[in-house]
């Protein structure tokens, strides 16, 4: 990897870590909870924690409601291409060559 693709790289990480640290720091304040330092850091690290299961369960419902959903598209496009295909496609053209003679 480049020099400059690892720069993207790391400013990509570090933007999610503040928009995870802001989301964390939202949560904590709608619970309305006013914690000291160790208890706010057990809050924090158990949101992560949540959080993370909740974003792979997710990512695993989306992956399975995809794969239930490709063969109808599948199909769709199928039958969408082939009514845009001339009459006489290279599937359907006889197996001799109209230079052979045959």
């Amino acid at each position: 990897m480049s020099p400059e693709e690892r720069k993207i790289m790391r400013d990509r990480e570090n933007l999610r870590r503040e928009r995870i640290k802001r989301e964390t720091e939202a949560a904590l304040h709608d619970s309305g909870l006013r914690l000291d330092q160790e208890k706010r850091a057990m809050f924090e690290s158990r949101y992560m924690q949540e959080r993370r299961k909740m974003e792979q369960l997710l990512r695993q419902q989306i992956e399975t409601e995809r794969q239930q959903q490709l063969p109808t598209l599948i199909q769709q496009l199928r039958n969408e291409f082939q009514r845009q295909q001339p009459s006489s496609s290279p599937a359907t053209k006889p197996a001799g060559s109209p230079k052979s003679g045959k």
